[in-house]
């Protein structure tokens, strides 16, 4: 599955955009920024499941393609379209998630989640003064 251009084209309008706010103060730039940051994390994750299923790459090569840890992409893949349905309760895809997925996709089956993913966000640890 090729990317998508939408989603390619909302990044390089926020990039756009943010080089335009930029030309003023770097300050106005930075929302724009993080959006696109934002945008190209999304699209990262959601390649990342289409590599897993479609193209039968492993956990770990396709985390390592994309600059990751082998630990990281479980998670993220817990917050795709494509996979939050084989995520386990502690919000990871693993290997038999993958395979099943698989499976699915060529039955033409596909498992939705209880409740839609939602993007990863930082949550700090503890509370600064």
């Amino acid at each position: 599955m090729p990317l998508d251009d939408a989603a390619l084209t909302a990044i390089r309008e926020a990039l756009n955009q943010a080089q335009a706010a930029g030309a003023g103060r770097i300050s106005d730039a930075l929302p724009l920024l993080r959006e696109a940051a934002d945008r190209l994390a999304e699209l990262i994750d959601d390649s990342l499941a289409e590599a897993v299923i479609t193209d039968g790459t492993s956990l770990r090569a396709a985390g390592a393609q994309a600059g990751l840890s082998e630990n990281a992409v479980g998670p993220r893949l817990a917050h795709t379209e494509a996979l939050a349905g084989y995520a386990t309760a502690r919000g990871r895809v693993t290997a038999a998630g993958v395979e099943r997925a698989r499976y699915d996709r060529e039955t033409g089956t596909r498992r939705t989640p209880a409740t839609p993913p939602r993007p990863m966000r930082f949550t700090p640890r503890r509370r600064t003064s």
